[in-house]
């Protein structure tokens, strides 16, 4: 028999996303039964108070699914290793260049760092990720091999869906594509791109590679696009088009799509019509300078979510691995400000992006996996704005921390994972 307190049967007195105060079943890793706490006047009930006998009071503290980051990069974080100062550079390929540079220095191997990240994610609350990892010459198949083996050693803590990128282009890049190949066989879930037109100068050659493997594969497809303006636009409208043919509908992410925020009005609403119209989803990690405009896109049809992308690396010194910082962040870059649109922004690292994924079981519903995070904010909106503390955290009905700080029992963090928690 599990204890009580790491496998508990209810969670008592918790705010639903929605307002409601309830209590929550749980059993065998999924929620079994959301009873709504009503007093006799109406009213809601609240009591704060420990643990008993398998339940936990929570004492009103909202309870939302687990977090889920959209678009991360575990193996080229530099967390676990000493400060690296960032290096700057003006063209993706001169950033391309610079990161293999300064990573070839590491002395901490990708496994160790990978860790250090993943538990901070999950210390934060987050249930679930998309990790893309670096497909190309140099490393070949290296860091796909050194991820497989974190996503075994942390199943029990997060999901991972990892994504064959090339970093270093695809067409351009000699023997690439045949390493894409082997790596969605040897274990990756999707297969990505990298700007067509802006890297490959070949928008067709790199589709076709990219897409091609995923018809033969059965798997779906996640493409990074920095390119701007009319140029990316284009790019887009031909990745919808793709999509469509191959009825790959709701499989299909472009990551960053700088473009839909610098375009003209006529252009992002044509382009926005064909992504609604095909399925393809849009990831944004809320970054300086031009992003995809939310709630026009929403409003357009197109599915939006979010993810911390760059954590610590060689692209970026910042980064938490907080979704709901992250959702802060793409909140005032989108100027979200009433409760409805906090609760949007809250809506990308949660059920958006789980639906992005294509996670099933994900809610808070009966049937539902146990994959939970209750904050201390009393609303949706108020755990936005607040970057309130993480009173529980839960993965498959296991309690994974506790207000902040790591079950007894679970496995270590990496050094450099321990401060997150």
């Amino acid at each position: 028999m599990h204890s009580s307190t790491s496998y508990p049967s209810v969670l008592a007195d918790v705010t639903l996303p929605d307002g409601r105060r309830a209590d929550v079943s749980l059993r065998d890793g999924l929620i079994t039964a959301v009873d709504e706490r009503i007093s006799p006047t109406g009213e809601p009930i609240g009591t704060a108070g420990g643990t008993d006998d398998g339940r936990v009071d929570l004492g009103g503290a909202l309870l939302l699914p687990a977090f889920v980051d959209g678009h991360s990069h575990p193996d080229k974080t530099f967390l676990g290793a000493p400060w690296q100062p960032h290096i700057t550079g003006g063209t993706i390929r001169e950033r391309v260049t610079a990161e293999l540079e300064t990573r070839q220095r590491l002395t901490v191997p990708v496994p160790e760092r990978a860790l250090a990240l993943v538990h901070r994610m999950v210390g934060h609350g987050t249930g679930h990720t998309r990790s893309h990892v670096d497909i190309d010459p140099h490393s070949r198949l290296a860091n796909l091999h050194a991820l497989l083996e974190v996503r075994e050693r942390v199943r029990d803590l997060i999901t991972m869906q990892i994504v064959a990128f090339p970093q270093s282009g695809v067409v351009t890049a000699p023997g690439v594509p045949d390493l894409l190949d082997a790596a969605l066989r040897e274990g990756a879930d999707l297969v990505g791109g990298l700007d067509p037109q802006g890297f490959d100068g070949d928008v067709d050659g790199q589709l076709d590679v990219v897409f091609g493997l995923a018809e033969r594969h059965g798997t779906g497809v996640d493409i990074h696009l920095h390119d701007p303006g009319e140029a990316g636009a284009a790019q887009l409208r031909a990745i919808a088009a793709r999509t469509g043919a191959l009825g790959l509908g709701g499989r299909v992410t472009v990551s960053h799509a700088y473009c839909l925020g610098d375009v003209e009005a006529a252009t992002f609403a044509r382009t926005a019509a064909a992504l609604a119209q095909a399925g393809v989803s849009v990831l944004t990690n809320g970054p300086a300078g031009p992003m995809p405009p939310v709630l026009r896109l929403r409003e357009s049809g197109v599915r939006v979510f979010a993810g911390s992308d760059n954590i610590r690396d060689a692209w970026w010194p910042y980064g938490t691995g907080d979704m709901l910082e992250r959702a802060t962040i793409v909140g005032l870059r989108s100027d979200l400000m009433t409760d409805d649109e906090l609760r949007t922004a809250a809506s990308l690292v949660t059920t958006e992006a789980a639906a992005a994924l294509g996670l099933d079981r994900y809610g808070l519903q009966p049937g539902c996996r146990a994959d939970l995070v209750a904050v201390a904010a009393g609303s949706v909106a108020e755990a936005v704005a607040a970057h309130p503390r993480r009173l529980l955290v839960m993965h498959a009905g296991r309690v994974l921390a506790t207000d902040g700080c790591p079950v007894a029992g679970l496995p270590a963090p990496e050094p450099g994972a321990q401060r997150a928690w």
